[in-house]
This record gives C-alpha cells, sequence and structure tokens, in this order.
C-alpha cells in the first residue's frame, strides 16, 4: 500500500502535513489510473467518467477537413473567367455533372460528383490573420487579440466533445489527424479553452500512407500488454482496490474511467478502425497513396467505427514520395513570397481533389451520406487580385495572392442535405459576397442541428458565466 511519504498537500486539504490512510483518491488517479493504463489515452479518457451511454455506430457524425493558410476560392470554386486578367488568374473553370456548377481545370474528378456535394461561395468575416482568422471561423467567436492561436472560446470539436462526454462508442468522440510535428491543440486553435483539456482531440499525427504509420496512443510496449493480457484480471484487481480504499463508493467513476480506457486498449475496435490495411488496395489508391488520401480514408472508417466529429488537416502535399517544388508552399498560404500560385496549384490540386472526391464518393456508396456530414474549407480565401513579389526559394518574381476573409469557398456533402447546388455568389470580382451572405455561425448552426446539439444552449466560462454555444448564426435553409 502506498505511505506518506512527502505527499502534497490538495487544495482544500487541512494545514498541515497528514496522512488520510493507506492512499488518496488523487493518488490512486495517478498511481491506479496513470500507472496501470498509463499510455497516452488515459490522459483523453480522464475524468470522463460519469455514467456512459452506450452507442452504436449509427448516430449523426461529422468529418472535418481543415485546409490551413486560406485556400484560393478564385483557383477552385469560384473561377471568374470574365474578370480582368489580373484577377481571374491562369486556370480555366470545367463544367460539372450539376449545371451553373463550374470548377478548376485541375480537379477534374469534382466535375463526375458535383451532384453528391453543394459548394458555399458567399461566407465572409473580418479577420485576415491567419490566428484570427482561425479562431474566428473555429470558434464562431471574434476573438479577443487578432492574431496567435490560442483560443479564448472552445473549438467546435469541443463543444462535440463535451455534449456526448457520456457516449461510448468504443474510441474517442472526437479525433484529430495532422502532419507529424503538428499535433498541438494551438498550431490550428483546436483548443477547447474554458471546457479544459478534456475536451481537446485525440490527436493521430503522422502520415497514415507510410509503412511506419502508427498510432503511438494505441501502441503498448511489452511491459504493459503483459498487464493487459487478461483485462478481466486487471479489472478485478482495480475493482479490489477501489473497495479496499473507497467503501463509499466515491470511486465508481473511476472504475468507469479505468474500465474505457482498458477497454479501448484490449478490444479490437479502435485497432481496426484506424487499421488502413484493411481496406482493399484499389479503394485505398482511389482515395490516392499519400498522406492527404489515407487521412481521408481514416476519417471514414473512424466515423463508420462511431467517432463523432473527426477533423482532418490536409496541409502539407509535398511527402509521401511527393518532392518538394522550389516554386511551391508548405500549406495554402500562397503569398507570392511563399511560392508561384499556379505551379504549386497544379501538384496541390489534383492531390487534394483525389482525396476530396473518394471521401465524398464513398460515404455516398457506403450509405453514410445521411448520417455522417462532411464539411472542407480553410480559414478565408485569397485576395482576388493578384499581386507579384520574389520569391523567398526561386529569388524571381512569382504571382501569388494575400489574406482575404472577406470572400471564400467551401464544400459541403452528405448528412441528409440538399446536394448539387450553389448557395450564395459573390461580384464579378470575386471580391465580396452578393448574393445570401453567410458568416461561419451559419455553417455552425448547420452543422449543430445535424447532430442534434441545441446551439442556443450555455456553457460555463472561467468567470462562471453562461457562454452560449453560438452567438448568433441560423442553419442554411438552402440546404435542408
Amino acid at each position: 500500500m502506498a505511505t506518506c511519504n512527502g505527499e502534497r498537500r490538495g487544495e482544500g486539504s487541512p494545514k498541515g502535513d497528514h496522512c488520510s490512510g493507506p492512499t488518496s483518491r488523487r493518488s490512486f488517479l495517478q498511481a491506479g489510473a496513470l500507472g496501470v493504463a498509463g499510455f497516452g489515452l488515459s490522459d483523453l479518457l480522464r475524468l470522463k467518467a460519469r455514467a456512459g451511454e452506450t452507442v452504436g455506430p449509427d448516430h449523426p457524425a461529422v468529418i472535418f477537413v481543415w485546409l490551413p493558410g486560406g485556400p484560393p476560392h478564385m483557383e477552385m470554386y469560384d473561377m471568374k473567367p470574365d474578370a480582368p486578367s489580373d484577377y481571374r488568374g491562369a486556370y480555366w473553370p470545367i463544367k460539372t455533372n450539376v449545371s451553373g456548377l463550374d470548377v478548376c481545370e485541375h480537379m477534374p474528378l469534382h466535375a463526375r460528383c458535383a451532384d453528391r456535394y453543394t459548394i458555399i461561395r458567399s461566407i465572409a468575416h473580418e479577420f485576415a490573420d491567419h490566428g484570427g482568422g482561425h479562431k474566428r471561423f473555429l470558434t464562431g467567436r471574434d476573438p479577443k487579440a487578432p492574431a496567435g492561436f490560442v483560443n479564448d472560446a472552445p473549438m467546435v470539436g469541443s463543444v462535440v466533445a463535451k455534449s456526448f462526454e457520456h457516449r461510448n462508442a468504443g474510441l474517442p468522440n472526437y479525433i484529430s489527424g495532422t502532419d507529424a510535428g503538428r499535433a498541438g491543440v494551438d498550431t490550428y486553435s483546436f483548443g477547447a479553452a474554458y471546457l479544459g483539456s478534456t475536451y481537446v482531440p485525440f490527436n493521430v499525427p503522422g502520415d497514415p500512407s507510410a509503412d511506419d504509420f502508427q498510432v503511438k496512443n494505441l501502441s503498448l510496449d511489452k511491459s504493459v500488454s503483459d498487464r493487459l493480457s487478461d483485462r478481466s484480471t486487471l479489472l478485478s484487481n482495480l475493482d479490489g482496490l477501489r473497495r479496499e480504499i473507497d467503501r463509499s463508493g466515491m470511486m465508481s467513476s473511476m472504475d468507469r474511467f479505468n474500465q474505457q480506457a482498458v477497454n479501448m486498449l484490449t478490444s479490437d475496435k479502435a485497432a481496426t478502425a484506424f487499421d488502413l490495411t484493411r481496406e482493399s488496395e484499389a479503394v485505398r489508391e482511389r482515395y490516392g497513396m499519400h498522406a492527404w488520401g489515407q487521412r481521408a480514408l481514416l476519417a471514414r472508417r473512424l466515423v463508420e467505427a462511431g467517432c463523432t466529429f473527426v477533423t482532418m488537416v490536409m496541409e502539407k502535399p509535398y511527402q509521401s514520395g511527393i518532392p518538394f517544388a522550389k516554386n511551391g508552399t508548405y500549406n495554402w498560404d500562397s503569398h507570392a513570397v511563399n511560392c508561384h500560385l499556379f505551379d504549386d496549384g497544379k501538384i496541390r490540386l489534383p492531390i487534394y481533389d483525389r482525396a476530396v472526391t473518394a471521401l465524398v464518393e464513398d460515404l455516398h456508396a457506403r450509405g453514410l451520406d445521411r448520417r455522417v456530414l462532411l464539411v472542407v474549407t480553410g480559414e478565408f480565401g485569397r485576395t482576388p487580385r493578384i499581386s507579384y513579389r520574389k520569391g523567398t526559394q526561386t529569388g524571381v518574381e512569382q504571382p501569388g495572392r494575400d489574406h482575404w476573409p472577406q470572400a471564400m469557398s467551401m464544400l459541403v456533402s452528405g448528412g441528409g442535405l440538399k446536394m448539387g447546388q450553389v448557395i450564395g455568389s459573390t461580384n464579378s470580382k470575386g471580391e465580396h459576397p452578393q448574393d445570401r451572405p453567410l458568416t461561419p455561425n451559419d455553417l455552425w448552426a448547420t452543422v449543430y442541428r445535424h447532430l442534434g446539439i441545441d446551439y442556443s444552449q450555455s456553457l460555463i466560462d472561467y468567470t462562471g458565466r453562461p457562454m452560449p454555444i453560438l452567438p448568433d448564426g441560423e442553419p442554411i435553409a438552402e440546404l435542408l
């Protein structure tokens, strides 16, 4: 049994050093939960241990594909071939299978399945810095500071995690996928703010197309694996320890926490969901054998297995064996100093085209299009007028576009919503909404409606004040 070897006094403890018995609740949490199940996943599950609602993988879910840096709306979904040459760019639109919905010539796979998605062209906001744009878009609130990526309100995924914290589908209800080294919650303003770190995503960094890809937080070293080999014995031991140290029954929530952590690591469900080798080579090739394609496929597998909110980041196309182009750039931030906008796009857009359309078609083919809603967007669009600067990497003048929150385009698919349409428009130069102006909050109101979350309800902030999930916004009627 544990002894009192200089244990720190907990908040609210009587003054002076003391020994409260063989062990304390806090030390059991640390030694029992983090010691017995100390393999990363426990940090996520801790404090989510109230009685859980066991659900099957048939509840509404969301896949949110994030394109950080700001994708160029006039090179993708809102092309202006009749605009002046310094606005319209170097690409041409192509027709799709939906009349009036044209897309970029470098996204031909979009053209054949446009009846299965909808493009929104008229969402806008006022924050032109990446940090401010991330925070404004992802939280539904004007940030206190226009720069920096630390949220002062929870990201939508964290709100979803809080709303369904009792749901037990056998794996986390909020999962994200990022490049290696980009897993921090503040990299993209994915923080939970006043909800606390319990509600940040379970992150899966790395390239899922790589042969050595693994979900490290679900990987056990041999010593832990040996201790988990007999789950029933482990849980029995935890049960006995709980009865010994807490005969009043106050540790029942910790019991459930331990059971959930152990169940995830000893059952096949989570491991199976993350195992892309269970997919046929044809399916994997359709998505593309690169980080973006396999991340999109992983998102489908996770919602199919029961996860409620999956965020997948498509940021760097130059990986998975795709060599970096000297005139390309890491993310979608296509300033002229960063890249040659059109040369970078010739590599970036076909990769994006394959990954996103495979996901759209797969959701429909597998009958997931009513319960799974797909949203694909970045934090803002790009300046309608092209600028020319000397490239940092190339040393020559090249075209680019700068930040532009006044206009942006995004794709939505599934969710039982109306597909095969364009919602809203921008003016002839792509500068600002002309018809049906909307905000990010209207998008999120639509997402919350799909999930069955009452976004007029309030959460409690650091000061104890009730904060409505969304301060404004209405579901987009054209989608319903």
